[in-house]
C-alpha cells in the first residue's frame, strides 16, 4: 500500500513540506508567538512611563489646539460634537492597551512560575547538601572523639613504659636474699 503525500512521515522534521505548493526541504514560514510576547511587554513597559503620559497629553492638547484655535476650514474634529475624534481615538488606544497590558502580565506570571519552582528546586538541593553536611560534620566529630578516648598521652606512655621496665628488671635481677 502506497503513503499518500499528505500523511505526516516520520522522515521530515515538522515544519517542512514538499510537493506542488512547497520546495522540498524549505521551511514555512510561521509567526512567532514569543515575538509577539516581547512586542505586548514593550507596549506595557512603554504606557508605564512618564514620557508617554507626557507624550498623550501633549498631543490631547495639540489636537484640542488644532480644532479650537485654526480656521474652520482647517478643523477636522468639531468642539461642538466634544472633540468626537479625539474621543474615539483615545477609546480605540485604550482598547488595544488593556488586553496587550493583560498578555505582558500573563507573560511574567508564566515567567515568575518558573522561577518560584526553579528556587524551590534550588532550596531542596541546599537543604539535602546541608543536611548531608551536618551528617558529615557529626560523623567527623564521633570519629574524633573515639580517636581521644583512646588516645594514649606521652606522659602515660612513660609511666607505662617505665612500669614495664622496672617489671622486667626486678625480674631479671636474680634474687640476693
Amino acid at each position: 500500500m502506497a503513503r499518500s503525500s499528505k500523511t505526516p512521515s516520520l522522515e521530515a522534521p515538522r515544519g517542512r513540506r514538499s510537493g506542488v505548493s512547497g520546495v522540498l526541504g524549505q521551511r514555512t514560514s510561521q509567526p512567532s508567538r514569543d515575538r509577539f510576547g516581547r512586542f505586548t511587554e514593550w507596549i506595557a513597559r512603554a504606557m508605564g512611563t512618564p514620557g508617554f503620559l507626557v507624550a498623550l497629553s501633549l498631543f490631547c492638547a495639540a489636537w484640542l489646539a488644532w480644532n479650537t484655535l485654526m480656521p474652520v476650514e482647517l478643523r477636522f474634529d468639531s468642539a461642538a460634537n466634544g472633540f468626537t475624534a479625539l474621543t474615539l481615538m483615545l477609546s480605540l488606544q485604550a482598547s488595544y492597551a488593556a488586553p496587550l497590558i493583560l498578555l505582558a502580565q500573563n507573560r511574567q506570571d508564566d515567567r515568575d512560575r518558573v522561577q518560584i519552582e526553579q528556587d524551590r528546586q534550588r532550596a531542596e538541593r541546599n537543604l539535602a547538601d546541608t543536611e548531608y553536611l551536618a551528617r558529615e560534620v557529626v560523623a567527623l566529630r564521633m570519629a574524633i572523639s573515639d580517636l581521644t578516648d583512646g588516645l594514649v598521652t606521652k606522659e602515660t606512655l612513660r609511666a607505662e613504659l617505665r612500669t614495664a621496665l622496672d617489671r622486667l628488671d626486678s625480674d631479671e635481677r636474680p634474687d640476693t636474699r
